[in-house]
């Protein structure tokens, strides 16, 4: 499972008061039922430990001061071209990770910020990727949606609707192929590929879908629905819930505000796909508080006295917040200092970022062809041009 603060090497070191906690499990149960297709329901019956809560809730506020950041640096042109940003959605990534391995495969769109951070890419990656500077996780040259960490497994966000989907079915198909070279024993590693609302319809998804269920890979489909693609309302460009629209695969539905739901959620598709029953359709319905992109301003299709609702209602930090107090897991004092920690962290990693340089000219020509740049490029003159 998670543990956060362990790994991440950007993350502040836990004080010893509350590395002390570690321990003590606390039992939740949640709220709002999970809706299934074809299955049973998960437990609604959660525990988590002190730590593990003070963690999740550190690394949401990262995300949404992250992606705050980004807003703001935009809108200076610090950051250039497409920008898609995650607040408001934090809970899906967070939880997500809590359920879990390092060895699980994710992929998702170019919503992927804060999925990035959450499997490892430190913020001053992430905001240098997106300012188009060396230090960025993919030296500057992929921007917003092509963010990177191999190492753990995560395959980035796609630029192209959809795409995703049949990679990270491939990655299933690896993970089953691997593990039957093996001992055939035990559980699959999974994979996880997540799409918006606005990609659920996309054939390549049907076709993936249908070779996971034949195959019985250990493969999630996840629909991050917010509610709205590229400005169309769900209502308006779909006529069946996402979580029943494998079929014959089974799927259920989760609250996405709620980081607790996301990790037991996950836990229950993680056991399902990983035991060899095959793929699981799952829809974890959330909410963006910016438009779809930086040119959306976001309040053309829906009114402003819904973001402020689901702010005021429904916000996924708000709602970890209450939790930890209502359990005295920590006092107010002490959850602002964490915010204090991840605006410092997130605010230090913008500087070094603006600070870092520009990728030479000559990197327009690197991680294209395979082996080496060819001695000719039609239309361009490699060895007379500025940047040979």
């Amino acid at each position: 499972m998670l543990a956060s603060i362990a790994r991440r090497a950007a993350r502040p070191a836990m004080s010893v008061s509350r590395r002390a906690m570690s321990s003590e499990s606390i039992n939740f149960t949640l709220p709002v039922n999970f809706k299934t297709h074809e299955c049973e329901a998960p437990s609604l019956e959660v525990s988590a430990t002190k730590d593990e809560l003070l963690n999740y809730y550190f690394d949401m506020n990262v995300i949404r001061r992250m992606e705050i950041t980004a807003d703001n640096e935009y809108k200076v042109r610090t950051i250039r071209g497409f920008c898609h940003l995650y607040d408001g959605q934090e809970a899906v990534a967070v939880g997500t990770a809590a359920a879990l391995d390092d060895e699980d495969d994710w992929i998702t769109s170019y919503r992927c910020h804060g999925t990035a951070y959450i499997r490892g890419v430190k913020v001053e990656e992430v905001l240098g990727e997106l300012m188009g500077r060396e230090i960025g996780i993919s030296s500057g040259k992929g921007g917003s949606m092509h963010l990177y960490n191999t190492k753990r497994n995560f395959w980035g966000g796609s630029g192209i609707v959809g795409a995703q989907v049949p990679c990270g079915t491939g990655t299933a198909f690896a993970n089953k192929y691997r593990h039957e070279q093996g001992d055939g024993e035990g559980q699959m590693n999974v994979a996880c590929a997540f799409y918006g609302d606005g990609a659920a319809n996309q054939g390549q998804i049907w076709e993936s879908a249908n070779m996971a269920q034949l195959w019985k890979l250990p493969m999630i489909f996840v629909t991050e629905n917010n509610l709205y693609g590229m400005g169309t309302s769900v209502s308006r460009h779909s006529c069946t819930p996402y979580y029943q629209m494998g079929k014959v695969i089974p799927g259920i539905w989760v609250d996405g505000m709620d980081v607790l739901a996301v990790k037991q959620a996950f836990e229950f598709a993680k056991d399902h796909a990983g035991s060899g029953k095959g793929p699981m359709f799952m829809e974890v319905e959330t909410y963006r508080y910016h438009g779809h992109s930086m040119s959306d301003p976001g309040l053309t299709y829906r009114d402003r006295s819904e973001v402020q609702d689901v702010r005021a209602s429904r916000d996924c930090i708000k709602g970890l917040e209450k939790r930890i107090l209502d359990h005295s897991i920590a006092t107010q004092p002490e959850l602002k200092e964490l915010e204090k920690e991840a605006r410092a962290l997130v605010n230090k990693a913008n500087k070094v970022a603006k600070a870092s340089a520009f990728p030479d000219p000559k990197e327009l020509y690197t991680d294209i062809y395979w082996q080496e740049t060819p001695k000719f490029i039609r239309g361009a003159e490699i060895g007379t041009s500025q940047y040979s």
